[in-house]
């Protein structure tokens, strides 16, 4: 398997900005009327980016680019349903941040057939009953991960990501099967990793299931391998 080749996470914190074995930060405002600003930084970790290097090495891709590509992710973002702008710059061959501008939230990401919403966006006038629920799991996932951007997908994949190889696996199987191809160290980057974010909504947060609420303010804190593995499916919930 072409691993650099074959054509990947999100709104909110697993957005998908789930880049490889990365630890994500990510601020968000949800406006009224479902737009939504994102702003985030991220970066490989040290043994990811090496091992990203690598291959990139053997495919002939030049050694003097960066791991991550922040221009090319950015154009490739920009062209999924539901995503207004985008904006990534490098800040080092393994970081990036910038913002993600999404024109409406619930048609984020949407796609045909009977689930067509990644995202489900509802607005009403009282507290407590605007609302948004976003579900992420092995069927869906592949689909949603491979509307954003294949720069992305390429490093999930050379990590044998289950999310994007449709596989099932626990998260202990995965991490032991990354250790046995590219060694303990690198496997244990992955299992610390995690996606912090903190999303602005325009009341106080009365629901935040998989996180917590804190006035108008959502936060939530993902272990990336929950991201990658699935195995169960993520759902998040946020009422104001």
């Amino acid at each position: 398997m072409n691993l650099l080749k074959k054509p990947a996470l999100i709104f909110f914190a697993f957005l998908l900005t789930a880049f490889s074995s990365c630890s994500a930060r990510v601020d968000g405002v949800v406006k009224e009327g479902g737009a939504a600003v994102l702003t985030l930084k991220t970066s490989l970790a040290p043994r990811t980016s090496a091992l990203i290097r690598s291959l990139k090495n053997f495919m002939g891709e030049g050694a003097d680019g960066p791991v991550l590509d922040g221009e090319a992710m950015g154009r490739s973002m920009a062209a999924a349903p539901g995503i207004g702008s985008v904006s990534l710059v490098n800040t080092g061959p393994s970081a990036l941040e910038g913002s993600i501008s999404i024109s409406n939230v619930g048609n984020f990401l949407a796609r045909g057939g009977a689930r067509s919403r990644f995202i489900t966006y509802n607005e009403g006038r009282a507290v407590g009953t605007s609302s948004i629920v976003i579900v992420l799991d092995r069927q869906s996932a592949p689909e949603i991960i491979s509307m954003l951007s294949p720069e992305i997908e390429e490093y999930l994949s050379a990590l044998m990501a289950p999310a994007v190889l449709g596989e099932d696996s626990t998260k202990q199987e995965y991490l032991d099967l990354l250790a046995s191809v590219y060694g303990r160290p690198l496997s244990n980057e992955i299992a610390e990793a995690r996606i912090n974010a903190q999303i602005d909504f325009p009341r106080t947060v009365t629901t935040a299931r998989g996180g917590q609420a804190k006035g108008k303010l959502a936060e939530f804190d993902i272990p990336l391998v929950d991201v990658l593995v699935l195995e169960n499916p993520l759902e998040y919930e946020v009422s104001w």
